[in-house]
């Protein structure tokens, strides 16, 4: 009987990571199709607006979900008097402090850091080409993440629990 159910937990856990793995093909191009419609307000919010670096940050980051909305958020919020620091540093250090929780891969990222190098130091028009050449990077990043997806999201699923079957059947 002890035996049976520790073949069960096995197994369960193999197809939970499985299904885990799956999860995380499924959420990058949703994540990354969101990254892109921030950036997309953001030019809209510099250009249209007027407003403020942080108040845009801001305003953006609380219509987003999570993790998007705390990365966003948070830049914001170090962009304040308090925290005074520059839109690059607080840009990174949101990124340094929540990019774990998000799906999206290390090319993403890298869009991002570039782009932070520029918000806040050149004029609106600059800020607007950078923006809008971020968002087409991340729409390539996008379209090869649902190949990756289509890939791999039912692959994951099956060997997560073929991995957990294989391991009841080595230890028994």
């Amino acid at each position: 009987m002890l035996k049976l159910l520790g073949a069960v937990i096995v197994l369960v856990a193999g197809a939970l990571a499985g299904f885990y793995q799956a999860q995380q093909f499924a959420s990058r191009p949703r994540q990354i199709r969101e990254l892109i419609l921030a950036l997309q307000r953001l030019e809209t919010e510099i250009s249209y607006g007027y407003t403020p670096l942080p108040q845009a940050l801001d305003r953006i980051g609380k219509s987003l979900r999570d993790p998007l909305r705390t990365l966003f958020t948070d830049a914001a919020r170090h962009m304040s008097p308090r925290y005074g620091l520059s839109a690059q540093e607080s840009i990174l250090k949101a990124l340094n402090g929540h990019w774990k929780q998000t799906s999206m891969k290390a090319s993403e990222r890298e869009v991002m850091e570039q782009l932070s190098g520029v918000l806040g130091t050149s004029d609106r028009q600059d800020q607007m080409k950078h923006i809008a050449l971020a968002a087409g990077q991340l729409r390539h990043e996008e379209a090869a993440a649902r190949e990756d997806q289509a890939k791999y999201e039912k692959m994951s699923k099956s060997l997560g629990l073929l991995v957990g079957a294989l391991i009841v059947i080595l230890i028994f």
